[in-house]
């Protein structure tokens, strides 16, 4: 079992951070691009000199960060050499090419795309859960995000495996359509529009129609026949909790909501846990915010409250009428904000408080 993460967590904002860091943002016109800025601005993260940077086509235009504008620099041509920390968002191709580049001249990169998840010897990490884990960052100069389903659930679930232990997680996804790009948003909003018109639809970036509607399949089928997002919280609930032991059990839905996710969770712990014990938990961990009455709207939604903050919200805690040691959650947070940008801020603050 990995160490009182709560204590280390809180230890990020003991220390007085007098000196400032060089920053490039890497995907800065994209959506976690922005609210990387943004989290960036309202943090007050320490930057001494903040770059913006995106493919060619977007070379040129200019983003908000607070107050200015920032002009965007191609990433073809930008030179890390004189970078202290780099946040990647611009996809699992550039990253491929760019971070490890980038890594390569001395810039420790934060990367939020799935291509170094599984990467052993990069670390895989939840700020709230695991930051030990980025005691390793040097051997690569590369930090991963995980996947942002994954990283909500394992906020809400890590204190609760810390003190019962979790011996089955089965979880199904409620998945916005921002998780999927900025297009896939505007395609439910087109497709939203026509069909209030009594208009057809084409699908274009889902296989099928997306308003009105929810598709239970999110990224490429595996040969074991659940899908690459399905597969991606088996693998990195494994690495972030240090436990290949825990049974992961997912079916990962796309919705036809805007932004924020949804989960319903059902757990099998190792030893029995009352929901006043899982409520408590929820109450005292580092990045939740519990909303559980038994009443009509006395649960989080993604529209009512995590689109736009930063908690992960947990709802509905209940016993498993089914098992013995089951408990059943509800989570709930934004994919865009807390599921990638906001982590990865919270990432490079724990490096400049302890490792930088």
């Amino acid at each position: 079992m990995y160490p009182n993460c709560l204590a280390v967590f809180r230890l990020v904002w003991s220390k007085d951070v007098t000196k400032q860091f060089r920053v490039a943002v890497v995907g800065a016109t994209g959506a976690v691009g922005e609210a990387l800025l943004q989290c960036l601005h309202e943090r007050k993260f320490p930057i001494s000199r903040l770059d913006v940077v995106a493919s060619e086509r977007s070379a040129g235009t200019e983003v908000d960060f607070g107050r200015k504008q920032l002009v965007v620099q191609d990433v073809a041509g930008y030179d890390f050499s004189s970078t202290d920390i780099a946040l990647f968002s611009a996809g699992a191709s550039v990253s491929a090419e760019h971070a490890i580049r980038a890594a390569e001249q001395g810039c420790v990169v934060i990367d939020n795309t799935s291509h170094f998840r599984r990467d052993e010897s990069v670390p895989l990490v939840v700020a709230e859960v695991n930051p030990h884990a980025l005691a390793g960052y040097q051997e690569r100069n590369i930090i991963a995000n995980p996947n942002c389903s994954t990283m909500q659930m394992l906020v809400a679930l890590a204190p609760i495996h810390r003190k019962f232990g979790i011996s089955r997680i089965n979880v199904a996804t409620y998945q916005s359509v921002s998780g999927a790009g900025r297009s896939a948003a505007e395609e439910l909003g087109q497709q939203t529009a026509a069909m209030l018109r009594f208009q057809s639809v084409k699908p274009s970036k889902f296989p099928v129609q997306i308003a009105f509607n929810v598709i239970p399949h999110i990224d490429s089928f595996q040969d074991n026949g659940y899908t690459r997002e399905e597969m991606k919280m088996v693998w990195e609930t494994h690495r972030i909790l240090e436990d290949d032991s825990i049974g992961v059990n997912p079916t990962a839905v796309r919705v036809p909501v805007f932004y924020g996710h949804s989960e319903a969770v059902h757990l099998e712990t190792r030893s029995p846990a009352t929901v006043e014990q899982v409520r408590q938990l929820m109450i005292e961990a580092p990045g939740v915010e519990l909303v559980d009455e038994r009443k009509e709207s006395g649960y989080p939604t993604p529209v009512t409250h995590a689109a736009g903050r930063d908690p992960v919200f947990v709802g509905r805690i209940r016993k498993d009428l089914s098992h013995s040691n089951g408990v059943n959650l509800w989570i709930v947070s934004d994919n865009i904000r807390k599921g990638a940008a906001l982590n990865a801020v919270q990432i490079a603050e724990l490096l400049v408080n302890h490792h930088l």
